[in-house]
């Protein structure tokens, strides 16, 4: 999946998006759960090391 493909999916920008994977942006549940769910995974999924 393209970052566009997931920013849309999750419904959110795709420059924000990238900031988000480039460490630049903190992210806050909403979106942790907007991008988990396009995702197909569980948030915890996302987040652990």
């Amino acid at each position: 999946m393209s970052q566009e493909e997931l920013a849309f999916e999750a419904g959110i920008d795709r420059s924000y998006l990238s900031e988000i994977e480039n460490g630049y942006k903190n992210v806050g549940i909403a979106v942790l759960e907007q991008v988990a769910r396009a995702l197909g995974v569980p948030v915890t999924e996302l987040v652990k090391k």
